[in-house]
């Protein structure tokens, strides 16, 4: 099936030096960009993470320091990342818990404005989570009863991801063939910010969702202990939940 869309969506995958959103970086990036008319275009770039890669992660998608110490920065190709998928939804495979969060911070830090909280996104791993509890490659052989080829290249997971999000459509009947509704079906947490550190209570309320003031709205600790924010702020949080508790504290007037 193929999908219903009213805007383009991307699909993406990351490869990256480590599994740190605060302190790792972007090694490989792929964009499968698909237009409501089907049309295609991709993107693919190798990025010099400005620092060592982890030989663990090496293990795992095979690039080494020596592979990308030519490669452009991050910093050197984000606007024009920016301007691929301005327009666009986003997809990819467990991206509401990494590749989002390391792409929002990988923005942040190259000082590129660009908004992806209020975007579309459907992540394919929770739908086949939902479903069937498997790996990437395992949802490969179940939905397309195929090998995978060159599984934890960016290139090849992002197409698998593609093609097995439209095999999900087509062997399920309750996944409707709507970006609204497989972004909200995708969504397991209502999150202000990407890591979830933040998130939106029934009242639409930001609430902390970790540490002593879990479950506890954001503004009302703000009031109590305004040391809280100093100690965030300092402490090993991405930058945007820094800048999303930030947002918080000026709108509610503290700090005028």
């Amino acid at each position: 099936m193929e999908l219903n869309l009213k805007k383009p969506i991307a699909f993406f995958d990351l490869e990256t030096t480590g599994l740190d959103i605060s302190h790792d970086r972007i090694v490989e990036i792929a964009v499968l960009k698909i237009d409501p008319g089907g049309k295609k275009d991709s993107l693919h770039m190798y990025i010099n993470p400005e620092r060592p890669i982890d030989p663990k992660a090496t293990a795992i998608h095979g690039i080494r320091d020596e592979d990308v110490k030519d490669a452009p920065t991050f910093a050197m190709i984000a606007k024009n990342l920016a301007n691929f998928i301005s327009s666009c939804d986003l997809g990819g495979y467990n991206c509401n818990r990494f590749d989002i969060p390391m792409l929002a911070e990988e923005f942040a830090r190259a000082n590129v404005d660009i908004d992806l909280k209020n975007r579309r996104i459907v992540d394919v791993q929770v739908v086949f989570f939902k479903m069937e509890q498997r790996t990437l490659s395992a949802a490969y052989k179940f939905y397309l009863d195929q090998e995978m080829k060159n599984a934890h290249t960016a290139e090849a997971d992002t197409q698998a991801t593609y093609e097995i999000l439209k095999a999900q459509l087509d062997r399920y009947d309750n996944l409707e063939n709507d970006m609204d509704f497989l972004s909200g079906f995708t969504t397991q947490t209502r999150n202000a910010d990407f890591m979830g550190r933040i998130i939106y209570n029934e009242k639409n309320e930001e609430i902390f969702n970790f540490g002593k003031y879990k479950g506890k709205k954001v503004a009302d600790v703000l009031h109590k202990d305004p040391s809280y924010y100093d100690w965030m702020m300092k402490g090993d949080f991405p930058l945007y939940t820094k800048k999303v508790l930030t947002r918080i504290k000026l709108r509610e007037g503290f700090g005028k």
